[in-house]
């Protein structure tokens, strides 16, 4: 069992390029076969023993805020009776997580997010991600692979035909991070990221993205390291990922 570190799942974006179904919803609450992709995130730490959760709030935050607050009567059957209005849960579902909301503010960056939610990040070291990927990712070895180098951070290097940052790497140093390349044939950013709590140094108070002066600066002062994962990963970032996801799950639930 792992030591309980928070993790931040970043929840805020507008998720424009699935605007099918963002327009009603913030992205982390679009389902995968019924159950939203937010939670499917946090289901891949919790097999690791992690069970604390800090969520960035922005875009429609007050969706997943009513998701939680009424987690129970979402999960549970229910009896209604109609007459007093009283509400008897028949097969509560408890949960052995922990879960804070923070308000990072609709338009603000991924960068200024995290660092706004610093303030309930009590331990030594903490994980962050993004609140639209998952993978088949082993927290567990993940987090070894951390504790086992002296650096501040640790990103997941993922290898699927990307847009996304990619890294440039010696053995398992990140030597330069490079945000949306035109050609990749390396590793890309994965998210699933572990910071020594000194990263919250590298963050200002400006409202700045996470890939650009944050993550760049680490690896230009070689603070920064590549986990390396090689199996499943996806990110939900348009409609056709949406339909593919839930295909996926649908044919396989142990797909992460």
């Amino acid at each position: 069992m792992n030591e309980d570190i928070p993790v931040i799942i970043l929840a805020g974006g507008k998720g424009t390029r699935l605007r099918e179904e963002t327009e009603f919803k913030p992205k982390p609450m679009v389902e995968i076969q019924g159950k939203p992709i937010l939670h499917h995130i946090m289901d891949i730490y919790r097999k690791h023993g992690i069970r604390t959760f800090i969520v960035a709030l922005g875009y429609k935050g007050d969706m997943i805020r009513d998701y939680f607050l009424n987690y129970q009567n979402y999960t549970s059957d229910l009896e209604i009776d109609m007459i007093d209005n009283n509400v008897t849960l028949l097969d509560e579902n408890k949960e052995d997580f922990k879960v804070i909301l923070v308000d990072t503010g609709e338009d603000t960056l991924t960068a200024k997010r995290i660092k706004l939610c610093e303030k309930y990040v009590y331990s030594d070291r903490f994980m962050v991600t993004y609140g639209d990927g998952v993978a088949d990712i082993d927290i567990t070895k993940l987090l070894e692979f951390h504790k086992g180098h002296p650096y501040l951070g640790t990103v997941t290097g993922v290898r699927p035909p990307s847009r996304f940052g990619e890294l440039d790497i010696v053995g398992n140093t990140v030597n330069s991070f490079s945000e949306k390349p035109n050609i990749t044939e390396g590793y890309i950013n994965g998210g699933f990221f572990v910071f020594d709590k000194g990263f919250f140094s590298f963050l200002t108070d400006e409202n700045q993205m996470l890939e650009k002066e944050p993550l760049t600066n680490l690896a230009k002062y070689g603070q920064l390291m590549v986990y390396k994962h090689n199996g499943f990963w996806k990110c939900m970032d348009t409609y056709k990922d949406y339909k593919d996801l839930n295909n996926i799950y649908a044919m396989d639930k142990n797909k992460w």
